[in-house]
């Protein structure tokens, strides 16, 4: 009988036990329900974690991903941002930022200065375009694939500190000792005159600076006689939205709408010009593409909407949310979209968030809309131009394509400039530097230096197809080497762009 009580005496606590331990993790699980409505559940997850891991939890990353992953299930715009990147992306729309003043590319694995930014610590210590950067302090960055956002990390830094850049210039190795300070960032890339009456103004974003460079360029043009100004905004992603107001503000006449915003928990705000721009008498064309976004959608929407002007290019990005900064102690902070942007007409300038919303592009490529017009739709966001203007496919072919993996004209200009550096450096005119580039046979140069560096040579067709385009562009790398810099780069690269030339042919 013993024998028989005992297992049965031993089975019954441990279903006791069982159902204990069933209840307190049952208790457990109900003392941790939510409702999805409810925000505590992140904080209880967090907590939960916290307490429960079975090895000890990186805080910072575990909060950081988490707040990453909630912004990005709102909108493809809301984003969360460590201390790093808030930091380099004030900086890049502030107008200024610290470091030494120069712009370099990279074109055969060794930085090369294209710039000595006017004004910035590297210019008055003696920096040059053309020199070649071999060490910043004691780490060598040349001929050794150092990245250039590395490049760019360890030359920038706080104002007031000092850092050495060795270069060679010609034969020479120099060591700069320069003391970092705040450098002027520009969101006017060039302006220029292409008539009597016609300029032509290059604007890249809308920084703190904008609306100050647009109308200090704009006025100096129109003191060359501008009557019409085309302005580039193909690319630029946007900015600070003041300055678009600003910058549509300078062609509005008195009281006409520029944009509205409206969101669930923003009452409807609108904005209007004050009639005291002082481009209102200047003839205005936009030119736009997929890459104009934001800001400039604003400004291109503003213009359209009151017919002050001409857009010329292909449908714009879709960027028309209103976002909020949110800076924590921390130094991290967010972006929320609070609102989203209307244009005068009442048009919502935001494309739909689709799957594939990063890529956008490539959807419109297969949709034929770079090709053609009929397949744009409002409906899809951004702003459609006035005219289109299709892609040009047909420039370019497989000598083309390799060379600029190859970055061959780069490369070549830059060998070009070591050994006609001080023809270029005197050249201070735009009618001077074609005279120069036409009798400096750029043509038989380039294609030696194809085939003896890359072994690339195109074929008779191919250069029949590819000659205008591709020597255009090198001669604008070559151009951008002259004191004229990217003024004259932008300018001869003008000779073969069809929105550009659809602009001209519509004034």
């Amino acid at each position: 009988m013993k024998g028989r009580i005992l297992p049965l005496i031993i089975g019954i606590l441990f279903g006791i036990a069982l159902v204990l331990t069933v209840q307190r993790l049952d208790s457990n699980r109900r003392s941790l329900r939510t409702k999805y409505d409810d925000w505590r559940k992140l904080n209880l997850v967090l907590q939960t974690v916290d307490e429960n891991y079975v090895d000890t939890v990186d805080r910072k990353k575990v909060t950081d991903a988490a707040v990453s992953a909630a912004l990005a299930a709102l909108d493809p715009h809301s984003v969360y941002m460590p201390p790093q990147r808030l930091e380099e992306s004030e900086e890049d729309l502030s107008g200024n930022f610290s470091g030494i003043g120069i712009q370099f590319n990279v074109p055969n694995d060794t930085a090369i200065v294209i710039e000595v930014i006017p004004g910035g610590p590297a210019e008055k210590i003696g920096m040059q375009a053309g020199d070649r950067l071999l060490k910043v302090d004691d780490i060598g960055i040349a001929g050794v694939g150092f990245p250039q956002d590395s490049m760019v990390r360890h030359i920038k830094g706080p104002a007031g500190t000092k850092v050495t850049v060795t270069v060679k210039r010609d034969s020479e190795v120099i060591p700069f000792e320069i003391t970092r300070g705040r450098v002027p960032a520009h969101s006017v890339d060039a302006a220029f005159m292409v008539s009597d009456t016609t300029g032509f103004l290059r604007l890249s974003k809308f920084s703190r600076t904008t609306a100050r460079e647009f109308i200090q360029a704009a006025l100096e043009l129109k003191g060359h006689g501008m009557k019409h100004l085309i302005v580039d905004l193909r690319d630029n992603s946007g900015g600070f939205m003041d300055q678009a107001l600003q910058l549509a503000n300078m062609f509005l006449d008195k009281d006409q709408p520029i944009v509205y915003m409206d969101g669930l928990h923003r009452k409807r705000e609108d904005f209007y010009a004050d009639g005291r721009g002082l481009l209102r008498d200047v003839g205005l064309t936009l030119l736009v593409s997929d890459g104009t976004a934001s800001s400039s959608e604003i400004l291109a929407g503003a213009i359209q909407d009151n017919k002050r002007g001409t857009l010329v290019g292909r449908r714009t990005f879709g960027k028309g949310l209103v976002q909020e900064p949110v800076n924590f102690t921390d130094g991290s902070g967010i972006r929320l979209t609070v609102a989203r942007y209307y244009t005068p007409s009442g048009r919502c300038i935001q494309k739909p968030y689709t799957e594939d919303y990063m890529y956008d592009v490539y959807k419109r490529y297969e949709n034929g809309e770079m090709v053609n017009a009929d397949s744009m739709n409002v409906a899809n966001g951004g702003i459609i131009p006035d005219i289109f203007v299709p892609m040009d496919t047909t420039k370019v072919e497989s000598f083309y394509i390799n060379c600029n993996k190859k970055a061959t004209p780069m490369r070549f200009a830059s060998a070009y400039f070591d050994t006609h550096k001080t023809e270029l450096q005197t050249i201070d005119s735009y009618d001077g530097l074609l005279k120069y580039l036409d009798r400096a046979d750029l043509e038989a140069g380039f294609l030696v230096f194809a085939r003896t560096r890359d072994g690339l040579v195109p074929s008779t067709s191919e250069w029949k197809i590819e000659r205008d385009y591709m020597m255009t562009q090198v001669r604008a790398l070559v151009g951008r080497y002259s004191k004229l810099g990217d003024n004259a780069f932008y300018h001869l690269y003008l000779d073969t762009d069809t929105v550009y030339k659809a602009a001209i042919t519509a004034l």
